[in-house]
């Protein structure tokens, strides 16, 4: 989280602030990453109604705020480039925030409820192909020069596409799940604290133990079981860079990111046969809806090879 003291807030707005996030982990448990998610949104919320409102927001601002005011910081927000997800992902941060105060008497939340979110076109996945996959995902595909690092951004990816993780799930891996690895399956906590059980494949296990091998780092039971260079919790940022560098090195669409793997793992079941509620399963979504994308992904790229095959195409 961020340091209070960045926050542009009157006390009374910062201290309530504090508590709904406090109130956001340990009575509704929601996930790390949307905790945090909420807690820029709030942040960014507060910068704009400090120049709205001609200096730091209080308690009473909120009180006061009406749908104009939440459409201008919407307008604000596109202005700098965020798309329609992340202004919806915003605007539920806020209503959220609003509720919780609203239960204690001290705002209305009514003028947020009544804003209709922006609506967030539905884009299908954009998987690699089996073969760019493969390639992204071994030790020989790595740029990095020091040999323990590049085993381990192998491992972290092949965890990602062999196992279709996402790169949050395969960062919070412990030395602890190391026997998990070698037993040929993982235990993974997903988004809303969902538990799934998910393949460890021969390759992948062979990925992580090289990393492990070369690690010059103890990796005990209660610490991440990937590093950062100088040996503290690696980090996605660290991963998503690496991967901008084999887009370029490996000729790679920018599509080509981390979580294209997992869609990739995904994609690649699917299209040798894989069952829709299996996949669902290993991905860990909470509804079949949401797996079903990847059946019109599939179909997309049958469409794509007929055309690109049949002599009357």
């Amino acid at each position: 989280m961020a340091d209070e003291f960045l926050i542009s807030a009157r006390p009374d707005l910062q201290k309530a602030r504090v508590e709904w996030l406090a109130s956001l982990n340990e009575e509704r448990r929601l996930a790390r990453l949307t905790i945090e998610a909420y807690e820029r949104d709030t942040r960014q919320f507060f910068q704009f109604l400090t120049g709205h409102c001609g200096g730091p927001p209080g308690l009473s601002d909120l009180s006061d705020l009406k749908p104009a005011d939440l459409r201008a910081f919407l307008a604000v927000r596109r202005a700098d480039g965020a798309g329609a997800r992340t202004l919806g992902r915003g605007l539920a941060g806020i209503r959220s925030f609003l509720r919780f105060l609203e239960k204690r008497g001290m705002a209305n939340a009514a003028g947020a409820g009544a804003l209709r979110a922006p609506r967030a076109g539905k884009g299908l996945p954009k998987p690699l192909t089996a073969a760019d996959a493969r390639r992204v995902a071994s030790g020989e595909g790595q740029l990095a020069e020091e040999p323990w690092i590049a085993a381990r951004n192998a491992a972290v990816l092949a965890l990602l596409y062999g196992s279709g993780l996402r790169i949050g799930e395969a960062l919070r891996l412990t030395g602890a799940d190391i026997p998990a690895l070698g037993d040929g399956t993982l235990r993974i906590t997903g988004k809303g604290g969902k538990t799934r059980m998910v393949p460890v494949l021969t390759v992948v296990r062979e990925a992580v133990n090289e990393y492990r091998r070369l690690c010059p780092y103890h990796l005990s039971a209660e610490e991440p079981l990937f590093r950062g260079a100088r040996g503290g919790a690696l980090q996605p940022a660290i991963i998503q860079r690496e991967m901008k560098k084999m887009r370029s090195a490996l000729n790679l669409p920018e599509t080509a990111t981390p979580h294209a793997l997992r869609h990739s793992f995904a994609t690649h079941l699917l299209g040798r046969g894989g069952d829709l509620r299996a996949i669902q399963e290993l991905l860990g979504h909470a509804s079949l809806s949401t797996t079903q994308i990847y059946t019109a992904v599939d179909t997309a790229r049958l469409l794509e090879s007929y055309d690109a095959a049949h002599p009357r195409a």
